[in-house]
């Protein structure tokens, strides 16, 4: 078993098509090409080395590294301190214009460093190794639909050994080196080369530009700004869909079969990532978003799913590779998903105030956009009673999760509030109205406890969820309501876990899980599937935004530190954190938990745009 290295020892790097994850160690151990959801060239994070890895470093193995992104950008510089010199690696992918590119620029800055670069290709996950050959000054990797071009300026010599391609070479204070990387298919001719130096300028002002578009001035603004320009890195520009994250598989507990492939888009996202665009003043992006969102859930409403590919696709079949170990031993590795055949009736909800929001913003209207939310909302009339997955995507039974029915209610609220506004629309205002009265009714008689003064996780139990920490944030009821307050304190005591490596007891703020594990008798959790897993971050920014809501600002503002001291030396969050190692878990970088950063941070400062 492959021994990895921890989950933030990567950065991201990515061109607004596909991402890639560089290691500390020089190594770039993932990278699917042309698309996020292609298949990886590079899987050693997924298996070993020679799974595909690029590792470009000193030879020294007492080398001592430091990073950063550089300045408000996704362009990421590393420096390396040998014996005999001081050396920086800065690697980046361009804005594409045709082909993608990999560019990794080595820059001697004291005395003189030995470099060495192993570039081992695997295409379909780790499994072909390609053809490799000499063109002229470069090194061409063919297998089957994919090619790879590799040149170094100035030209450096490469050899092959064990199935790798490298280089030794030396570089001295003042010398540059620039490797460019470009995939394209091979039956087409060999794409355009790039200026790597105009190619890293223009990098840097894109970057740099985007960046100052942000509106938002209130505290964190730097952890803010890079979560921002975290979710626009894992934008798929072409059609403004945004992925969960641009890997698969990593695991959400060492070892266990909880490991999923996050390349796609999730509807339930669209509230949170739109609010958060629109809120840092990116209408253009939050625009390119809804009128994904539009293109994706056009169709009969009971064909709604609760993900699609990155242009709408929606067979996303689930399948398992065998030849790779998983990270750290963690199996089995999955492709595709499986949850995109779920009900999960939480999604219409989050459809329709994700297209309210848009509207409140002032975003241009289409004139499509109401007919669908009316079908959307429609279908929700007649089946909100039915069971479902939930927000969880559990793979037990369906059951009536209370996440589920009080985003049943934000729909037909929604709709509501839109038709009030806008007269002119078409509603059944009086259909609307009842079936928000009886959703709102059903769930407090049903999914409260008056016992312990909680909301469950649905009818009938006991156990809790995170998920309804947002009853507040989307109005189903007040932050000051007896019965949300009683939720909060409820999930704090007994979903928060214990926050220092050293195992310690959680503070009452505590960093929080989704729902219990495993119920009292020891069998599986509601999700129907074995292990643990650890605090999952965007729950954990939900507690401080509930705690604020309901008049606990001082707690609030502690926990949000708390979580802002999680991030990678980077500013990053994966999905999940483990406070008994002190380890970062799940797929990385996590959408879901960079947006709960910046909507905590707009809360916190009194500048949320949430309803």
């Amino acid at each position: 078993m492959s021994v990895h290295p921890p989950i933030e020892d990567y950065a991201l790097i990515g061109d607004l098509q596909t991402a890639g994850l560089v290691g500390r160690d020089g190594s770039i151990d993932w990278l699917c090409l042309p698309r996020f959801d292609s298949a990886a060239c590079f899987a050693a994070l997924l298996g070993n080395r020679d799974n595909g890895h690029w590792r470009l470093a000193p030879t020294d193995h007492d080398a001592r590294a430091t990073r950063a992104y550089r300045g408000d950008s996704l362009v990421l510089d590393t420096e390396w301190t040998t014996g005999t010199g001081r050396v920086r690696v800065t690697d980046f992918m361009p804005q594409r214009d045709r082909a993608p590119d990999v560019v990794r620029i080595v820059e001697g800055l004291e005395g003189s460093v030995e470099m060495r670069g192993v570039l081992r290709l695997r295409f379909d996950y780790g499994r072909v190794v390609p053809w490799v050959r000499h063109v002229e000054d470069c090194r061409v990797a063919v297998a089957g639909p994919d090619s790879v071009w590799l040149h170094a300026e100035p030209e450096v010599t490469t050899y092959g050994q064990g199935f790798s391609t490298r280089s030794d070479f030396t570089v001295a204070a003042g010398e540059k080196v620039a490797f460019v990387l470009t995939w394209h298919p091979s039956h087409q001719p060999r794409p355009r080369r790039i200026d790597p130096y105009e190619a890293l300028q223009c990098t840097l002002d894109d970057w740099e530009q985007w960046a100052a578009r942000c509106t938002y001035d209130g505290p964190h603004r730097d952890a803010v700004i890079r979560s921002l320009i975290t979710l626009k890195a894992l934008t798929y520009a072409p059609t403004g869909g945004i992925v969960a994250a641009p890997t698969s598989s990593l695991p959400e507990e060492i070892g266990g079969v909880r490991n999923w492939d996050y390349r796609y888009c999730w509807l339930r996202d669209a509230t949170l990532t739109l609010n958060a665009l629109l809120s840092a003043g990116y209408t253009e992006e939050a625009a390119a978003w809804r009128d994904w969102l539009l293109r994706a859930v056009a169709g009969s409403p009971a064909d709604l799913q609760i993900m699609y590919g990155l242009a709408g696709e929606r067979r996303l079949p689930e399948a398992e590779l065998p030849w790779l170990e998983g990270y750290s031993g963690s199996a089995p590795v999955r492709i595709g998903n499986a949850a995109v055949d779920q009900l999960q009736l939480d999604v219409y909800g989050e459809v329709l105030d994700s297209l309210f929001l848009a509207r409140n913003a002032g975003l241009e209207d289409k004139p499509h956009a109401w007919n669908i939310q009316v079908a959307l909302l429609a279908f929700l009339q007649k089946n909100w009673r039915e069971p479902d997955e939930g927000l969880w995507e559990v793979r037990g039974p369906r059951r009536h999760f209370v996440h589920s029915k009080v985003m049943a209610w934000a729909a037909a609220d929604r709709a509501i509030r839109t038709a009030e506004a806008h007269p002119h629309l078409k509603a059944d205002l009086d259909a609307w109205r009842e079936m928000r009265d009886e959703v709102h009714r059903e769930v407090c008689e049903k999914g409260y406890d008056p016992e312990r003064g909680t909301f469950t996780q649905y009818y009938g139990s006991r156990e809790l969820d995170a998920a309804t920490l947002l009853i507040p944030r989307v109005g189903f009821l007040p932050g000051d309501d007896p019965r949300v307050i009683g939720t909060v304190d409820a999930i704090r005591r007994e979903l928060t876990l214990p926050h220092g490596p050293e195992g310690t007891v959680g503070a009452p703020a505590g960093l929080v899980r989704r729902y219990s594990a495993r119920h009292a008798d020891g069998e599986h959790a509601t999700d129907g599937l074995p292990g643990e897993e650890g605090a999952f971050l965007v729950c954990s920014f939900w507690l401080a935004d509930a705690l604020h809501l309901t008049g606990r600002q001082k707690e609030a503002r502690e926990l949000f530190d708390r979580l802002l001291d999680l991030r990678t030396d980077l500013g990053l969050l994966a999905e999940e954190y483990d406070p008994a190692s002190g380890c970062q878990l799940g797929n990385f970088p996590q959408a879901f938990s960079h947006v709960g950063l910046i909507g905590t941070a707009f809360t916190m400062a009194g500048m949320s745009k949430a309803d």
